[in-house]
């Protein structure tokens, strides 16, 4: 191939306080050669966010600069690196506590390293190799609707986490805001239900059975899309959720190694 990809780009995708910026953050340090890529530095300025109900919607595609974002993962793929032209505010922003035990954090990481060392299927993937790519994990509330099919293509391993209403409401609601290119948001009362749920569900109904998003995901729609997700309902505990973000990637990876040979 005359331009290998420098960078495989995992998505990590779901509602709004479904643990995505928790488990991003984790995987940094899990995997070597890691960085994350946030969806929210991508925001409009403020002065230019849509209303809805008279207030600010930030939960929605046209709050977002895609052509931006499609400029960003096309120079991760090319350069291997961090845009130098995105100034990130995100890693401002706090995830509260993270109910993972530094026992299983520590668990995790002694088996990609093993994974990455000579003779296993890891090895030469992300470092130890002239061939060696990075792994950009691309954390955002919007990654999978439809209104975000121009930056799909990019987009070469996709994780899905699902959440309840009653925890995404009741974690949201626990913020105390967030760090914006202005200054910082506060949800106004009443915000989850009038914005951020209504939104999720308008963007991803497609994706389950009968559009219900607490319910299953569609077989069709996982396979022709490539989107995975745990198959055990809403709200897996943080723990399982890494475990199970872990495995994912160390047994693609590979995979998508070998396609680009």
């Amino acid at each position: 191939m005359a331009n290998p990809r420098k960078a495989v780009v995992v998505g990590i995708s779901g509602c709004s306080s479904s643990g995505k910026t928790s488990i991003s953050r984790l995987l940094r340090d899990i995997f070597p050669n890691t960085f994350v890529l946030h969806e929210d530095d991508f925001y409009l300025p403020e002065t230019e966010l849509p209303k809805k109900y008279d207030l600010l919607d930030w939960d929605c595609a046209e709050s977002l600069s895609i052509p931006d974002m499609l400029k960003s993962l096309k120079h991760i793929h090319a350069e291997g690196t961090f845009p130098p032209f995105l100034d990130s505010k995100e890693d401002q922003n706090t995830v509260g506590d993270i109910p993972v035990s530094q026992t299983t954090i520590d668990e995790l990481k002694a088996r990609v390293k093993t994974w990455t060392s000579f003779g296993n299927q890891g090895f030469g993937i992300l470092e130890n190799s002239p061939n060696a790519i990075r792994l950009c994990i691309f954390d955002g509330f919007l990654l999978y609707s439809k209104s975000m099919a121009p930056i799909q293509s990019q987009i070469d391993v996709k994780l899905f986490l699902r959440v309840s209403y009653a925890k995404a409401k009741a974690r949201r609601e626990a913020r105390s805001g967030y760090v914006t290119l202005e200054g910082f948001w506060e949800d106004p009362p009443g915000y989850v239900d009038k914005i951020v749920w209504p939104n999720y569900v308008e963007d991803h109904k497609w994706m389950f059975e009968s559009g219900d998003v607490e319910g299953a995901l569609r077989e069709d729609v996982v396979k022709e899309t490539g989107i995975k997700s745990q198959v055990d309902g809403v709200d897996r505990d943080m723990e399982t959720t890494l475990r199970w973000a872990v495995h994912t990637l160390m047994d693609q990876l590979p995979l998508l190694a070998k396609a680009e040979q």
